[in-house]
Formats: structure tokens, sequence, C-alpha cells
């Protein structure tokens, strides 16, 4: 018979990492709001509060995009809709969703404004009407490797500050027309 002594720290690791990744805040749902958003906040880590999340515009090959604190560009699937994500199981794994409750960084002014979708495991946030997620392949700030993707049933497009699709694709993409603008809803 095989010693069992290594499963009781697995099991009681998992369940530490469970419940430090549980949220004590209701989700909640909410549409995206038409007004520019000029929410502030502090502190260089991607969380500004309990259940919040810092977004920011960085500049890249594709031009400005929206990235979280770390610099990782944030991506929106054309199959989602405005109140609900259709990526889920395996699709979210390479397409984490972002997290928590979107605010703009300290003096940053967007165009539209953000909200959250009520989503397995929490709230979501949104930005234009689109739920935001980061791609797992992007491994440095500034990368924009899942822009013009067709992944998991659909195209992924990086979010701009308009909500446009990008007006160009990154080299190698399988796309070689220009982007049309426009929401994909």
């Amino acid at each position: 018979m095989r010693n069992r002594w290594w499963a009781m720290p697995v099991v009681a690791g998992g369940a530490a990492v469970l419940a430090a990744c549980s949220s004590s805040a209701a989700p909640s749902s909410s549409s995206g709001s038409s007004a520019p958003a000029t929410q502030q906040s502090s502190g260089s880590g991607t969380n500004t509060a309990a259940g919040s999340v810092r977004i920011e515009t960085h500049s890249t090959k594709l031009g400005t995009v929206l990235t979280n604190a770390k610099g990782q560009t944030l991506y929106w699937f054309a199959l989602d809709t405005s109140t609900k994500s259709n990526c889920t199981g395996s699709c979210a794994t390479y397409w984490p969703p972002v997290m928590g409750k979107a605010v703009a960084a300290a003096g940053m002014t967007l165009p539209h404004g953000f909200g959250t979708i009520t989503r397995s495991g929490g709230v979501q946030a949104t930005y234009d009407g689109h739920p935001l997620y980061t791609y797992a392949a992007d491994t440095s700030p500034g990368q924009v490797s899942g822009n013009d993707l067709n992944a998991s049933g659909g195209l992924w497009w990086a979010m701009t500050p308009t909500g446009t699709k990008p007006s160009a694709a990154p080299a190698g993409s399988s796309s070689s027309s220009p982007a049309s603008s426009g929401g994909g809803y």
C-alpha cells in the first residue's frame, strides 16, 4: 500500500488558493455607461481597491490600447454580447477575464464608460459594452499578439480607447485587410 501523506498538504493548499481567489463582494450586473470614464485610483498594483482593477493606456505597434496596471493589453471577443461572456472553460485559460470593477488610472479620461457583467466566478469588467480579457501569450507589457486572432470560435481585438478595432494588424497576422471600425455587436 502506498503512502498518501502528500495528499493532505496539496488539498489544504488548493483550498487556501481557492479561498484567496474568492470575492466577498456580491456580484452585480450593469451595462457599460456612455459617460466618459474619469474615475481616479492610486497605487501601482493591478487592483486599486477590493474588487477593482486599474485600467491604463499604452502605445503599441497597433496604436494606443487599453491595458491593465501591469501593461498587459486588454482584448474583446467578437462573440460576446454587452451582457454575456462567451469565453468560458478552456477559452478563459488562454483569454483570462479581467475580473472586478474597472477604474481609469489617475488623470485618464476615456470617451466610453466602464461597466461589469456577472459570469461564473464573479464580476468581469467591460468597456464600451465589451467584456475585457488579457491574452496568456502576451508575456511582456505592450505585446498585442492576440489582436485579429481567430481563436475559441471567433475573432479577438485589442481594446482601443475609442472602442473600435485597431487600424493595423501585428506582423504575421492572418488578416491582410485593414480592420473596420465598430463594436462588433
